[in-house]
């Protein structure tokens, strides 16, 4: 069985329903995608806090969640 995908909150072990796909686009290029784990508790707070800082790109279910 694969191990559960954790929140990347700060202190958070939940188990990880969402990720978070951004990218800073001045050190990214466009195509460039990082993940942040989260779960439905901080799913709202970590995209905008991404969103804020015009890094986040989209939320999709973990299981579909990957860095490129």
């Amino acid at each position: 069985m694969a191990d559960a995908l954790t929140c990347s909150a700060k202190g958070c072990g939940a188990e990880a329903t969402s990720g978070l796909q951004w990218n800073n686009p001045k050190i990214h290029t466009p195509d460039r995608r990082k993940v942040w784990m989260a779960c439905p508790e901080h799913t709202a707070s970590l995209q905008q806090f991404l969103d804020a800082r015009g890094f986040w790109r989209e939320t999709v279910p973990a299981a579909q969640a990957e860095a490129r």
